[in-house]
């Protein structure tokens, strides 16, 4: 049965709705996990190592993808909700358009900048190789990369989340089988596992592209359109804060790094890299969540529907309860296990991840509520409220931490900060709530 964006959301219909955008973005995080995996086992540390040192500057590039896919959907919504079906179409056309420019720019340029942002992140001798060849051939895939991150949200927009799921589904089976054949068969190395990462990508992609520019049952086509500067700058500001969300993380992934080469070696690198990888799936259930339910936020505050604002909001921060006890358990219970995925060979190494995954796994209780939060204000087409809650929760406190914590506790300071920053981020995402409440009339 079709949900629709119009409909009232009991608990059933909220889960239904959002449960395909959760199960695409824990899958999209699990052949992600599969890459490290190949790359770790068959192609050596060096590799990974390298893979891990560059991925928060590929990040970077991407998060214009992110920016105007969460922005530009909080507009449309709201657009379709206050009955402009047409003007959506245009704005999420125009969007389409300048996501596709803007991604054939920054691929030259990083093409061009690869080696020295590499070298600059510390990378030398076979790391600094395995940078350099992992990075320019992902970024010859940055345009279908960029299309598949806002895909992810138009789809939901467009009431097709189920669709967005199977496209996820065969993005990862081609990543997934990509990378046995290039990484284990032909032993191809770290390109190999670039190439398999990139092929998907333009699946990802290319699939979504063709639907939407055919005719379809769905709210939204893509067509002729004029660019709108108002609206790229709305959108912009609504999705400011998932540009900062992930631009942070990328600026803070690289500090992290330069602070474990410091503490640890390249041995710390390797762990914490093992960490983001499990963290794509604990935390890939919140931004999901947070994903799918943002255009029915969306739509209700431009149809001026408050008391199912209410009722959204309410629910949302139960379910998010029940779900970051259960996941925080679930990380708690298996951290030797997920470590032992990736450095079964090295007993120590396999120790210090261990201990690594118990420590961060704290965080889970609490950055649900700040991620969903900040989604919330996006949804409401406020980008500053959203903005400043990711950027002192992905930027500000964690810096703050990542270079204090260390000197106190050592290395387990820098597996402590993102717990410490994810509850000081909870007092701001609390406060931004309560001082809001009136003026969107959802308390």
């Amino acid at each position: 049965m079709k949900i629709e964006l119009s409909e009232h959301f009991t608990y059933n219909k909220l889960i239904k709705f959002t449960i395909p955008t959760i199960i695409m973005v824990i899958f999209t995080s699990i052949y992600g996990i599969v890459d490290g995996i190949f790359v770790s086992n068959f192609v050596g540390s060096n590799a990974f190592a390298g893979v891990n040192l560059i991925m928060p500057v590929l990040m970077i590039v991407g998060t214009l993808g992110f920016m105007i896919g969460s922005g530009g959907s909080a507009l449309i919504s709201k657009t379709i909700g206050e009955g402009k079906k047409e003007k959506a179409n245009e704005y999420f056309s125009m969007l389409i358009y300048l996501l596709i420019i803007m991604g054939l720019i920054l691929s030259v340029l990083g093409i061009a900048l690869i080696r020295p942002m590499s070298k600059m992140l510390g990378a030398e001798g076979k790391i600094l190789e395995e940078c350099v060849t992992y990075g320019r051939v992902l970024i010859v895939f940055l345009v279908p990369f960029i299309l598949q991150n806002c895909f992810q949200n138009f789809l939901v927009v467009a009431e097709k989340p189920t669709f967005g799921l199977v496209i996820s589904i065969i993005t990862g089976i081609s990543n997934m089988t990509l990378d046995f054949l290039l990484i284990y068969v032909f032993k191809i190395g770290v390109s190999g596992a670039a190439l398999a990462t990139g092929i998907s990508q333009l699946i990802g992609g290319i699939i979504p592209l063709v639907y939407f520019v055919r005719k379809n049952d769905s709210p939204l086509q893509i067509k002729k359109a004029k660019f709108d500067l108002k609206a790229i700058l709305q959108s912009c500001i609504n999705g400011s804060s998932e540009m900062l969300t992930n631009l942070s993380m990328s600026l803070v992934n690289i500090l992290y790094n330069m602070q474990l080469m410091k503490y640890a070696g390249a041995d710390g690198v390797i762990s914490y890299g093992i960490i983001m990888y499990v963290g794509f799936i604990f935390s890939g259930t919140y931004i999901g969540y947070a994903m799918g339910t943002a255009p029915i936020v969306g739509y209700h505050y431009g149809a001026e529907n408050t008391e199912e604002l209410k009722s959204l909001l309410k629910k949302s921060l139960k379910l998010i309860a029940i779900a970051s006890i259960v996941m925080t358990c679930l990380a708690e219970i298996s951290s030797q296990l997920l470590a032992s995925i990736f450095v079964s060979y090295d007993a120590e190494l396999l120790n210090m991840t261990t201990n690594a995954i118990k420590i961060f796994s704290i965080s889970y209780i609490i950055s649900g509520f700040n991620i969903f939060s900040s989604s919330f204000f996006t949804a409401l087409n406020n980008g500053f409220v959203s903005a400043m809650i990711s950027f002192l929760r992905t930027l500000v406190f964690q810096v703050a931490m990542i270079l204090i914590l260390p000197l106190i506790f050592g290395i387990n300071g820098i597996w402590l900060a993102i717990v410490v920053a994810e509850i000081l981020s909870l007092i701001v995402s609390f406060i931004f709530l309560v001082c809001n409440r009136k003026k969107y009339k959802y308390a």
